[in-house]
């Protein structure tokens, strides 16, 4: 599990890297950057690790919280994390929505719900299936 855990950290640090790199090559082509913005795009990148490749994969794959707690937990974590992430890129941007946060986060709440009920269902029809092969 650790191993998976690790392997999950640096695939989507990676990934986040290249992803923020690219929008910022994109939308700030023509600005210096400063050695320290290089350090908040490390840090954007190690959140969204955090969150994606670890956080979530050990909430909806390890523990056996009931999907309620699993559903703010992770509504939750990721409204912080998604605010950490936008405070790092630009303060400015973190002052203008930070107000938002409470509708952020109820909606946040929503699409969990929403997504645990497609995986429930999806993960359901799969171990019937299973269920089904082993039957016959």
């Amino acid at each position: 599990m650790a191993n998976q855990l690790k392997q999950a950290f640096f695939q989507v640090f990676t990934l986040t890297s290249l992803w923020v790199t690219l929008l910022l090559t994109v939308f700030f082509r023509d600005q210096p950057v400063e050695m320290l913005y290089l350090w908040r795009l490390a840090g954007i990148a190690a959140i969204a690790a955090v969150l994606f490749g670890v956080m979530y994969n050990v909430l909806w794959n390890h523990f056996t919280l009931k999907p309620l707690w699993n559903i703010l937990i992770g509504s939750i974590l990721s409204i912080a994390g998604g605010m950490g992430m936008v405070w790092l890129f630009s303060v400015e941007m973190f002052d203008s929505i930070s107000a938002w946060w409470p509708g952020m986060l109820l909606l946040s709440v929503i699409l969990h719900t929403v997504a645990f009920y497609f995986y429930a269902r999806a993960n359901s029809r799969k171990s019937a299936e299973e269920l089904n092969k082993i039957l016959k």
